[in-house]
C-alpha cells in the first residue's frame, strides 16, 4: 500500500522544509518537496498529515555490542541478539552491524555462528570482531587475558563461520602478523571484510604503512565495491597526539582526508568532545566520517551492573566504566541520541545525519539503504523538534 510521511525531510544534500516520502512497500518512490509532488501522488501527499518534527533516513550503525539490558559478546542464543537489536531499532537504528568483544578463540567461533543466523535473515547488517589481534596497552574495554597474537588461520576460521557477513575486524597495526604478505589484513581483505585500525599503540610510520598496504589491497580485490578500511572509534584507544610522539591519529586523519579510509566517531558527549567530532569532520569531510555507538547491553537501560564480554561494568549517570579500572566501557547512546549531540555540537544536521546514515552504508556496500532517495528501502524515522523518536519504519513497515 502507498504511503506518505511529510515533514522536515533530510535528505543527503538538504533539509526540505516541508517534504514528503513516499513509499510503495518496501520501496522508497518518491521523496522531494510536497509542491512538486507528481499529479499521480497529489492525493496521497495531500493526505498525509503535515508533521512538525524530522523525517530522517533509517540509521545505520557499524559498531554496536548491545542494548536493552542484551549483549552481543554474551549472547547464547538468537533472541537474545534479537532484544539488543530490537532496543536500536525502536530508537530508528533500522541496520546495525552486531560487534563482538575480545574472547576466546572457541567463544568467538560459537557467538559468529549465533549471529549469522540474524545476519541471513536480514535481522542485522553483519558482524563485527573487535580483537582479538590488538594491543593490551590500549585494549580499554576489551579483556587482556584474551588477546592473541595476529592469527591468519583463525581469522580465515571466522570468515568462514560468518558466511560472508563479516563486515570488519579491528586489528592493532603494529602488531606482528598484521600486515605483510598472508597476514591478518590481507586474510580479511580476501575474505571480504575491511581490516579496522584501533586499540592501538601503533607509531606514525606504523599506521601509515598499514593503511597503504590495505589500501593497495582493497584497490586490487574489491574496488568494485569501492572499499575503504576503517578506523576503530578514533582517539579511543589509541594513543593521544603528541607534537613529538605524534603516534597514530594524524595518520588516520590524513589518509581520511584523502579518502583513503573511514573514521569511526562515538560522538556521544562521553567518548569524545562534541567540539571534537565537529572538527573531524570539518578536517575529514562528512564521507570519511561514520558516527557509531560502541553501545553495550545497558543502552536504553538504567545506571547498574552490567556484562561486556568476560568483564563486569558498572553504569553511573549513564556511562559505562569498567568494574575494575574504571575505563570506559562502550556507549549507552542509540544512534539518534549520538546525531543529537552531534547537531547540538554545531555540525549542520544534513551531515550528521549523513555521517549516521549514508556513509555506514557505503562501507557496507549497500545502497538500499542509508538515505531518503527513491528506489533505497523504505527505512524512515519520523522525530519530534529535539530528534527524539515518534516513530520508525523497516522495509515499509511500522515497528
Amino acid at each position: 500500500m502507498t504511503a506518505a510521511i511529510r515533514g522536515r525531510v533530510v535528505t543527503p544534500d538538504r533539509l526540505i522544509d516541508d517534504g514528503v516520502v513516499v513509499h510503495d512497500g518496501g520501496t522508497l518512490t518518491w521523496v522531494g518537496p510536497v509542491a512538486e509532488a507528481p499529479a499521480d501522488l497529489r492525493e496521497i501527499v495531500a493526505a498525509a498529515p503535515a508533521g512538525e518534527g524530522y523525517v530522517l533516513p533509517g540509521l545505520v550503525d557499524l559498531h554496536c555490542h548491545g542494548g536493552g539490558g542484551a549483549s552481543f559478546p554474551d549472547a547464547e542464543d538468537a533472541a537474545t541478539a534479537r532484544t539488543a537489536v530490537a532496543e536500536h531499532l525502536r530508537h530508528g537504528t533500522t541496520s546495525l552491524v552486531a560487534s563482538l568483544v575480545t574472547a576466546p578463540p572457541e567463544t568467538l567461533r560459537a557467538r559468529t555462528a549465533t549471529l549469522v543466523e540474524l545476519a541471513e535473515a536480514g535481522e542485522i547488517a553483519g558482524i563485527h570482531f573487535e580483537g582479538p589481534f590488538i594491543s593490551a596497552d590500549r585494549c580499554g574495554a576489551q579483556n587482556p587475558a584474551a588477546i592473541q597474537a595476529p592469527d591468519p588461520a583463525l581469522t580465515r576460521e571466522l570468515l568462514e563461520l560468518g558466511r560472508g557477513h563479516v563486515v570488519t575486524m579491528t586489528v592493532a597495526p603494529e602488531a606482528p602478523g598484521v600486515t605483510g604478505e598472508g597476514g591478518v589484513s590481507h586474510t580479511l581483505v580476501a575474505g571480504g571484510a575491511l581490516p579496522s585500525f584501533g586499540h592501538t599503540v601503533a607509531t606514525a610510520e606504523e599506521a601509515r604503512a598499514a593503511v597503504a598496504e590495505a589500501v593497495d589491497q582493497l584497490d586490487g580485490e574489491a574496488a568494485a565495491r569501492s572499499a575503504r578500511p576503517t578506523v576503530t572509534h578514533l582517539c579511543n584507544g589509541m594513543n593521544p597526539m603528541h607534537h613529538r610522539a605524534p603516534g597514530p591519529i594524524p595518520e588516520f586523519l590524513a589518509a581520511a582526508r584523502d579518502s583513503r579510509l573511514v573514521l569511526e566517531l562515538i560522538a556521544d558527549g562521553t567518548h569524545l568532545a562534541p567540539s571534537l567530532v565537529r572538527n573531524v569532520l570539518e578536517i575529514a569531510g562528512r564521507d570519511n566520517v561514520v558516527l557509531v555507538t560502541d553501545a553495550m547491553a545497558a543502552a536504553g537501560m538504567p545506571d547498574g551492573d552490567y556484562q561486556l564480554g568476560s568483564l563486569a561494568v558498572t553504569v553511573a549517570d549513564g556511562v559505562a566504566r569498567l568494574t575494575d579500572g574504571g575505563s570506559i566501557a562502550g556507549g549507552t547512546a542509540h544512534l539518534l541520541d549520538v546525531v543529537r549531540t552531534t547537531v547540538a555540537g554545531g555540525v549542520d544536521l544534513v551531515d550528521a545525519v549523513y555521517a549516521a546514515a549514508t556513509g555506514p552504508a557505503a562501507v557496507l556496500g549497500d545502497g538500499t539503504v542509508g538515505a531518503l532517495e527513491a528506489g533505497r528501502r523504505a527505512d524512515v524515522v519520523v522525530t519530534d523538534n529535539e530528534l527524539r523518536p515518534v516513530e520508525v519504519v523497516r522495509n515499509g513497515v511500522i515497528v
